[in-house]
C-alpha cells in the first residue's frame, strides 16, 4: 500500500505477499523443484482463464512465444506480421526460429494492430500473424482471425499483457491457434518469472511440451530437438497463488482508470473497443506537448510514469540494415505517432484513493486541458 501523501507512486508496483512467500518456502522444503506437480495444477487452474485450452508452463513469455512459432512449423524462410509497437520479444522470437518479422502499424485508439494494415502486409511468404495484446486492450480479434482463416495462417496471440482480456465474452489466449502469456514480475499476475502457452490443439500442445524438455516425455526417450525452458515448481506455485487473486486485482485496475478516465483533462485518456475487457497493465494516455517535461513535472511531483515504447522495432538496431537505415520504406505513421505521445501513468491495484486523487491532481497541473 501507499503510505504517506509525500510517498513516491511508481509507475508500477509486483506484488508479493506473505502467501506468495509461503508457497515458494512450502515447495523448497518438499524437493520437489522442477516441472512437478505445482506446474501441473497451475496448468489445469490457467486453463479455467483461457476457455479450458491446453496450457503449457514455460520459463518465460519469450520461450512462449519462441516455442509457439517452432511447435507451429514456422522457420527460415517464412514471414510472420508483428507489431512494432511493441517489446521487442514479439519480433525477437521471430527472428530467433530463423523467420522474419514483417511490421504492420496499429490503430491510433487501441494501440494494437489495424486488421487492415495487417491485410495489407500479407505476402507469399507470409506464416503467420502475431497480434499483440497492448497494454491490457484485445486486439482487433474479430477481424484478424478470419483473415488468416482467409488466407490459411496460423494466429499467436502475444497476451503477454493481458491476463483475463476479453473481447466480446472471449478470452485472449483462446482464440488463435496459440496464445502466450508472461508471468514477469510487473504484469497483472507474476511468478517472479515465467510464460504459459494455450492451445485448443492437443497436438501442438503436445510438441509445446516435448520442446520445453528436451524433446522428451519420457525421460532419456528422446523424440525430438528441444530446449530447457521448464517453469520451476516454485515459480508455479507463486503463480497460484496469484491466479486466485487475478480476478480482484482486474476489476481494481478497472476501477483506478475508471477514475483517471473521468478526472483526468490535459491528456487523451485510452479508448477501450467496443465489446473488449480491457485489464489495464499499463494505463496510457497521449500526451500534448514535451513528454520529457511532463514526466519530469510528474516526477517533481512524485508520481511516477514510463515511456513504453519510445523506439518502435524497426527502429531498433538489430531490425536495421548494416549502415543504420530502415530495413525497408514501412509505412508505419500510426506507430511512430504512438511512440512519440505515449505516457502510462500508474494504475496498479494497491492504489488508494489518495493516490489516485495525487495521480489526476499532477497530471492536470502539468498539462494544458485538452480541446
Amino acid at each position: 500500500m501507499s503510505g504517506s501523501e509525500n510517498e513516491f507512486i511508481p509507475s508500477a508496483r509486483p506484488v508479493i505477499e506473505e502467501r506468495d512467500i509461503e508457497a515458494a518456502v512450502r515447495v523448497l522444503r518438499s524437493g520437489m523443484v522442477v516441472q512437478g506437480p505445482e506446474v501441473a495444477a497451475f496448468e489445469e487452474e490457467f486453463s479455467e482463464f483461457v476457455e479450458g485450452r491446453h496450457c503449457i508452463a514455460v520459463n518465460s513469455g519469450t520461450s512462449a512465444l519462441q516455442l509457439s512459432l517452432l511447435a507451429m512449423g514456422i522457420g527460415p524462410g517464412d514471414e510472420v506480421i508483428v507489431p512494432s509497437f511493441s517489446f521487442a520479444a514479439s519480433a525477437n522470437a521471430v527472428r530467433l526460429v530463423g523467420a522474419e518479422p514483417v511490421f504492420a502499424d496499429i490503430e491510433p485508439g487501441s494501440f494494437n494492430l489495424n486488421p487492415d494494415a495487417v491485410e495489407a502486409a500479407i505476402g507469399s511468404k507470409t506464416a503467420a500473424i502475431m497480434p499483440v495484446h497492448l497494454y491490457g486492450q484485445p486486439a482487433d480479434m474479430d477481424r484478424i482471425q478470419p483473415l488468416a482463416d482467409k488466407h490459411g495462417l496460423g494466429v499467436l496471440e502475444d497476451a503477454a499483457q493481458a491476463h483475463a482480456a476479453e473481447l466480446n465474452g472471449r478470452k485472449v489466449g483462446a482464440i488463435g491457434t496459440a496464445g502466450c502469456f508472461s508471468f514477469y514480475p510487473t504484469k497483472n499476475m507474476h511468478s517472479l518469472e515465467g510464460g504459459m502457452v494455450t492451445t485448443a490443439d492437443p497436438a501442438l500442445a503436445r510438441t509445446l511440451r516435448l520442446l520445453r524438455n528436451q524433446g522428451m516425455e519420457q525421460r532419456y526417450a528422446n523424440e525430438i530437438v528441444g530446449a530447457n525452458m521448464r517453469l520451476t515448481d516454485v515459480a508455479a506455485a507463486i503463480g497460484r497463488e496469484q491466479l486466485k487473486r487475478l480476478p480482484e486485482w482486474t476489476q481494481k485496475r478497472r476501477a483506478n482508470a475508471k477514475v483517471l478516465d473521468s478526472a483526468l483533462t490535459g491528456v487523451t485518456t485510452p479508448p477501450v473497443a467496443d465489446g473488449a475487457k480491457h485489464v489495464y497493465h499499463q494505463y496510457t494516455v497521449r500526451v500534448h506537448g514535451d513528454r520529457d517535461a511532463i514526466q519530469q513535472g510528474l516526477k517533481d511531483r512524485g508520481i511516477g510514469s514510463a515511456a513504453y515504447y519510445p523506439t518502435p522495432i524497426h527502429r531498433l538496431k538489430p531490425y536495421l540494415d548494416a549502415d543504420g537505415s530502415l530495413s525497408r520504406d514501412w509505412d508505419l505513421a500510426e506507430t511512430d505517432r504512438a511512440a512519440a505521445e505515449v505516457l502510462s501513468l500508474p494504475v496498479f491495484p494497491s492504489l488508494t484513493d489518495a493516490d489516485l486523487d495525487r495521480i489526476v491532481t499532477a497530471v492536470n497541473e502539468v498539462t494544458e486541458p485538452v480541446k
